[in-house]
């Protein structure tokens, strides 16, 4: 019963979310005007708005003009139980698990904000930076000040890569979003974590370039938003994050 409610909630919580995801980046507000269709602005009644069913029962079109509603709402809103679940099934009902369901929240906004907009929002990743070095005051297997370290640590990793390829390219080959994004992810999960995160976004971000340069045939000045990369790069190191590095470092037994 409880994984259910998690579920329901995740749901229905993964809802609000798409409003961040399309209103944010706009500068429109998040409670006003209600949910209504963007292209014939309609307000959407309650019942064409139940998380997932409805998005499977109209077919993906807004129900009175027909327009089409993409397909990551309905990413969104299963992505969202599936996340709270795997953080209940890690933590239970604890206030880490409420504390990361916020923390995590940010992460599913950020990725797709950052996937349409290519931006990382500071109304975002600087409250996350916040909410975690305020919460590593209350937690025993995070410090403040290994929360700082880790901020530090994730941000300054990032900087000097910026630092390095303007040096050498003369351009911009990363956003500060994505500095602001590791300054977040590296309060809450600390140095080991920042770096965790950074390698599986790079690695999954290489293995999606291939593809992209293979596959559809873009060049190597294609832009890829690192943010989308990282932020799910996150979430893994958030809930399997300590199981990976104990596994890795496993291989390398000490004499």
């Amino acid at each position: 019963m409880v994984e259910a409610l998690v579920v329901l909630c995740g749901m229905a919580w993964g809802s609000f979310l798409n409003v961040v995801i399309y209103r944010l980046p706009h500068g429109l507000s998040l409670a006003l005007p209600p949910s209504h269709c963007p292209q014939c602005e309609t307000r959407i009644k309650l019942y064409h708005n139940i998380p997932v069913l409805s998005w499977v029962l109209l077919g993906g079109k807004c129900r009175y003009c027909g327009a089409k509603i993409p397909a990551t709402y309905l990413l969104v809103e299963v992505l969202t139980p599936l996340a709270f679940l795997a953080l209940y099934l890690n933590f239970g009902l604890s206030l880490h698990f409420f504390i990361s369901c916020l923390f995590s929240s940010g992460l599913i906004a950020l990725t797709f904000i950052d996937l349409y907009h290519q931006i990382l929002p500071d109304k975002i990743t600087l409250p996350g930076l916040v909410l975690g070095l305020v919460y590593s005051i209350f937690r025993e297997d995070l410090t403040l000040r290994q929360a700082l370290v880790g901020a530090v640590v994730g941000a300054g990793i990032l900087l000097l890569v910026y630092g390095t390829y303007y040096l050498l390219r003369r351009k911009e080959g990363l956003g500060m979003g994505d500095v602001t994004l590791m300054l977040m992810v590296g309060a809450y999960l600390g140095w080991r974590g920042a770096v965790l995160t950074l390698i599986l976004g790079s690695f999954l971000g290489a293995l999606v370039g291939v593809y992209i340069i293979v596959v559809r045939r873009k060049d190597m000045q294609f832009a890829l938003p690192f943010g989308t990369f990282l932020a799910p790069a996150a979430f893994v190191g958030l809930v399997w994050g300590e199981r990976i590095i104990t596994w890795y470092l496993g291989m390398f037994p000490s004499p």
